[in-house]
């Protein structure tokens, strides 16, 4: 009990000293696109490896639940939806994390709940081995030599005006690419993306606290507490330029 006391103490600190707001957001009809980043099962789904939750978890329940609703929304209207499936290549580690969303295992598939979207015609789905969709979705030839970026492609085949993101994990992948995609729009990449708004409902990250990790063998750099690491992702993401919103109208 007292840890949990704790605990909230510490998330309630965070909140105080690094503030942020949430706001409505009118999406512009027809130039609005989702971005669902790693909703796959070794990230989202019990017991679906190292790095998926070990019990059911109240924020990656929420997360599942509002990108099913809001991904129909998006379908619905026919507007364009894309999906990062973290996807790894065993023999390619991607350290700190240990192997995770090994391709052919099933763990890099969409969690059963969104399975739906693969058979819409306006899902995009973009395997990545890495943390950042942005990188891993830079097409690489034989020579190692970086060429066309299949997102930023997507972004300005579909004239895009808003990016909508959702996902997991809030401080990891959701933000690493919300922060490249507030650069490439800085600079120029995207010429008609103007707003990058990340959906706070539909995020949700991982809880590893310190006294676990350390049980565990890790180091200190390891602890993860869920509700401060979810706060510090989007006070990192607002404060680079990104729109936090509850409530996308």
């Amino acid at each position: 009990m007292l840890d949990l006391l704790e605990r909230e103490d510490a998330l309630e600190t965070v909140r105080r000293t690094f503030p942020v707001a949430f706001g409505a957001y009118a999406m512009p009809a027809g130039r609005t696109g989702l971005v669902i980043i790693d909703e796959v099962q070794g990230f989202a789904s019990v017991g679906c490896g190292p790095l998926a939750p070990p019990a059911p978890n109240g924020q990656v329940t929420r997360m599942i639940a509002e990108t099913d609703r809001l991904a129909r929304r998006f379908v619905q209207a026919e507007w364009p939806v894309c999906a990062s499936l973290d996807s790894h290549d065993p023999t390619r580690p991607e350290p700190p994390y240990p192997p995770h969303c090994l391709a052919g295992t099933g763990h890099d598939e969409l969690v059963p709940e969104l399975k739906w979207l693969e058979s819409e015609p306006v899902t995009t789905l973009i395997a990545k081995d890495c943390i950042n969709v942005m990188v891993g979705a830079t097409e690489v030839d034989a020579t190692g030599a970086g060429g066309r970026n299949r997102l930023l492609d997507w972004i300005n085949g579909n004239r895009l005006e808003a990016v909508v993101t959702v996902g997991i994990c809030t401080d990891i992948c959701v933000m690493d690419f919300v922060l490249t995609l507030l650069s490439a729009r800085n600079h120029g990449m995207a010429p008609a993306l103007k707003d990058i708004v990340v959906y706070e409902p539909g995020c949700a990250t991982y809880d590893l606290p310190l006294e676990v990790a350390r049980s565990l063998g890790l180091p200190d750099t390891a602890a993860h507490p869920q509700g401060p690491a979810h706060h510090m992702g989007l006070y990192m993401m607002a404060s680079r330029g990104a729109i936090l919103s509850d409530d996308l109208r």
